[in-house]
């Protein structure tokens, strides 16, 4: 079977760019990188069958907690697309991080630098901050938020992939029922 992978620039920080993309590249995987709102136009093209995210941390009932627009543009428009939504738990649920609930996952308000500037390599290898806001603007910057399980297809873990509910984990973490 034949694999490409969109990769989101994951704005502000960039990791799809930076990491995601310098990753896939390092394994010989076929890639694009896109601009983070590209997605859902992809999916509406019919060029995405699946999106997959990471969760840095799973709830109890399937909830999962990730890089902010993990809602908005990976669940919510594969959803309305029909692309099946996976995420791959960065810690898994075997961890002990699945028995919070949603509504008291702590969101991080991160630096208004990391919206108001960019950071690259410029052509001769140095690494430069630009501005890209004006001064005097505030930026906003919530790190992470949270995608209800009825959004999420599945939830791939170390021990296979569930159904993103509490039967689903059960099923594969038994041990923690």
């Amino acid at each position: 079977m034949s694999v490409h992978v969109y990769v989101d620039e994951t704005r502000p920080r960039n990791q799809g760019a930076s990491l995601t993309a310098w990753e896939l590249a390092h394994h010989g995987a076929s890639h694009t990188l896109i601009v983070d709102n590209a997605g859902g136009h992809l999916m509406q093209h019919g060029l995405v069958d699946m999106v997959i995210v990471g969760t840095d941390r799973t709830t109890a009932n399937g909830d999962v907690c990730n890089k902010i627009g993990t809602y908005l543009k990976s669940a919510r428009r594969a959803r309305q697309l029909g692309c099946r939504s996976m995420s791959r738990c960065r810690r898994p649920p075997s961890t002990g991080r699945c028995t919070m609930a949603s509504r008291r996952i702590p969101i991080e308000e991160r630096s208004a630098d990391e919206v108001n500037f960019i950071q690259g390599r410029s052509d001769d290898g140095s690494i430069t901050r630009v501005r890209i806001a004006p001064e005097g603007g505030h930026a906003a910057n919530p790190a992470f938020d949270v995608t209800p399980a009825r959004l999420v297809t599945g939830l791939i873990t170390e021990r296979g992939v569930a159904e993103a509910s509490p039967q689903g984990l059960k099923s594969l973490f038994p041990e923690r029922a």
